[in-house]
């Protein structure tokens, strides 16, 4: 798949799941003053919910358990590592952009020390980047290329491809030509232009940025 189809299909569906689980409320203690007396009461909200605009209760149900930015950069990550390496600086060896990444080893590298900073400091960094970088796999079908998935148990080595002219022949005619390639990048665009808008409506780019804040 290409970049819209891994970026706007990881966020959307990370973002439905974190929806998906039940959100437990809780109970705030407010202290009301009034003619010097003070009477207490209980308010019961939604835990996690900061807005109820449009679509940002919905990105906020995600930002509840993971850092967005790391999540999209996951969703390329394999991409990111092996376009490079495998078609550019060592094509010779490995003609091919799936190589090292688009292993669960890769998935396990992340993940692993991802559970062990959570449960020690509760940060979700490699937690995120590993929960999109198996999505990239999921949607790279990469269960149909054994050797790469699951590397290195069939050996060391990766299958070569044919990469000549890849961006024009293999890329743009795909996109053109085949549903299966420019139906799932017309759904990620869909989310990606969705999450900028409410990005722009909330004014809230570069907290985004810089904090991974949706306000």
């Amino acid at each position: 798949m290409l970049p819209f189809a891994h970026i706007g299909i990881t966020l959307g569906t990370a973002t439905l799941l974190a929806n998906l689980v039940p959100r437990r409320p809780f109970s705030n203690k407010v202290v009301e003053v009034d003619d010097g007396s003070v009477t207490e009461h209980r308010q019961t909200a939604t835990a996690g919910v900061e807005s109820s605009a449009p679509g940002v209760s919905w990105f906020h149900a995600l930002r509840r358990y993971a850092d967005i930015r790391f999540i999209l950069v996951g969703s390329l990550l394999p991409d990111i590592i092996d376009k490079p390496v495998g078609q550019v600086f060592f094509r010779e060896t490995f003609s091919n952009g799936r190589i090292f990444s688009h292993s669960l080893l890769f998935v396990l590298a992340l993940g692993v020390p991802g559970i062990y900073l959570y449960r020690q400091y509760h940060k979700t960094w490699f937690t995120a980047l590993a929960t999109g970088s198996l999505m990239h796999l999921v949607l790279d079908s990469m269960w149909q290329s054994p050797r790469t998935l699951l590397w290195p148990l069939y050996g060391f080595t990766f299958p070569r491809a044919d990469i000549t002219d890849w961006l024009s022949r293999v890329i743009w005619a795909s996109l053109t030509t085949h549903p299966a390639v420019y139906v799932p990048e017309l759904v990620g665009l869909t989310v990606v232009v969705w999450f900028a808008w409410v990005l722009l409506d909330r004014k809230t780019i570069f907290a985004f940025l810089r904090h991974g804040q949706i306000r």
